[in-house]
């Protein structure tokens, strides 16, 4: 039993072009599908809470270390994708160079992560939607706006939100892409409004003491917000419909990451500077802020555009879960009915839809809390997988063409690994318990299904007869 087999890469490609999706994005696009995914919940929700609980004024240095530990793990990212532009992400990276059992638990991980995160998203968008109906005298009934463990019924908002982007993602792609232009605007114009109004008013004193929970609470903090940052990692699902993968993955994968890395620190640093950060413990902390400083108007304004940024995130999340899927139906790892691409649209409809009706279930009856975190466990070790990824490539195929190659592999590739295992580190025991359970499941369905559905299985049985 080889369960170490790879896919090569040029086996990779003809998958994708025997069975692949339309091609329809440029580096604008990515560049905006990356900002879409990576600026929403972690500037309008987690940098409050990570605040509040874990690292107070510091955590402009959390967004720092996050920063530093994505930045390497985008570098090989970017190596990867301009080498491997097909649907996958790390799962496909990790097939390529690692063994087909590495990649399976890699992807199984993926879908738990764009899964959960998809959901908890969902529950956002909700509570700032009624929040912000509330505020413009609609009051929406508990039962229909809560999870039965809150007191209610259902999420209805965050279900119909979930279904709502699932169909849209079923039309296409390039329309997809269209309306998270359009979001992003808006969610970009609310950071400046809120900057351009709170900035005047930042007071340094609420800045000391800088790091109140001391370092530990400073890295807990980076792990925690490090959920904020996996929208590069939905760039590199997106290779397979880029026009022109090799020139644009890395601008879009970097790009994205350069400009919300920038933002965020400079959010952080306002909001902190603003608001006492044990106050910012709350659903809404930048438009808390801006009422707080007597700016009601503008806190309405921003509230208008968190709730924009959450659709763009949620919508880039549910885009990069379904790609995760087809990838892996391509690959025989989960049954191949279920990611046919509709003849018209070029979308992995069937799959789509089914993400969607289930992270609207999830989203509507579950109560999410610090599962959460699993977001953020599970796309560590994506990157600690691609970051090692790199190295073996480089050994084992060194003269393969590389559009893009990550400067100092050397050094940054174990870099990654480090400051990612480092965050790891620094998650809640409950999560990694949840983590470990999760993956021996995976372990299980593997070598039940999986491994014998291979299309690298079923190639070796042909071979042998």
């Amino acid at each position: 039993m080889n369960v170490f087999r790879t896919k090569g890469i040029e086996m990779l490609k003809d998958s994708a072009e025997k069975k692949g999706l339309k091609k329809s994005l440029g580096a604008t696009d990515l560049i905006l599908l990356g900002i879409g995914c990576i600026i929403g919940t972690g500037i309008f929700v987690l940098t409050g809470v990570a605040a509040a609980e874990y690292a107070g004024p510091g955590i402009m240095i959390s967004f720092v270390i996050s920063g530093l530990a994505c930045a390497f793990a985008a570098l090989a990212y970017a190596e990867l994708a301009a080498i491997v532009p097909i649907a996958g992400s790390a799962y496909t990276y990790s097939y390529a160079t690692l063994g087909e059992i590495i990649a399976w638990i890699v992807g199984w991980n993926l879908v738990l992560e764009y899964s959960v995160g998809s959901s908890a998203v969902a529950a956002g968008w909700s509570g700032y939607m009624v929040g912000l109906l509330k505020s413009g005298g609609i009051e929406l009934p508990k039962a229909l706006t809560a999870v039965p463990a809150d007191g209610g019924i259902v999420n209805l908002p965050a279900m119909l939100i979930s279904l709502f982007l699932s169909l849209l993602l079923v039309r296409g792609t390039k329309e997809s892409v269209t309306l998270n232009k359009v979001l992003v605007i808006v969610k970009l114009v609310a950071v400046f409004i809120f900057l351009a109004l709170a900035g005047p008013k930042v007071n340094p004193a609420n800045w000391s003491p800088l790091m109140p929970y001391g370092f530990s609470g400073v890295a807990a903090g980076a792990a925690i917000i490090f959920f904020a940052y996996i929208g590069f990692d939905a760039v590199a699902t997106a290779a397979e419909e880029c026009r022109n993968p090799k020139r644009d993955l890395p601008i879009g994968i970097i790009g994205s990451l350069v400009v919300c890395t920038v933002l965020y620190i400079i959010v952080a640093g306002v909001l902190t500077g603003v608001v006492p950060y044990q106050d910012l413990n709350n659903a809404e902390p930048v438009a808390y802020a801006l009422r707080a400083i007597g700016y009601n108007f503008g806190s309405a304004l921003v509230g208008t555009g968190a709730i924009a940024g959450i659709t763009t995130v949620l919508l880039v999340l549910m885009y990069g879960q379904t790609r995760i899927f087809f990838a892996m139906s391509r690959d025989g790892l989960i049954p191949a009915s279920i990611c046919k691409v509709h003849p018209k649209y070029g979308t992995p409809h069937i799959i789509t839809i089914v993400a969607g009706i289930a992270v609207a279930l999830i989203a509507g009856f579950t109560p999410i809390g610090v599962i959460a975190e699993l977001t953020n466990i599970g796309t560590l070790f994506a990157f600690v997988v691609a970051a090692i990824g790199v190295l073996v490539l480089r050994h084992t195929q060194p003269d393969i063409p590389r559009p893009f190659k990550c400067p100092a592999v050397s050094v940054i590739a174990p870099l990654a690994v480090l400051s990612c295992g480092y965050l790891m580190f620094n998650l809640p025991i409950e999560t990694w318990v949840r983590f470990g359970i999760w993956s021996a499941i995976g372990f299980v369905v593997y070598f039940i299904y999986s491994y014998r559905n291979s299309v690298l299985n079923k190639a070796k049985a042909v071979s042998d007869q």
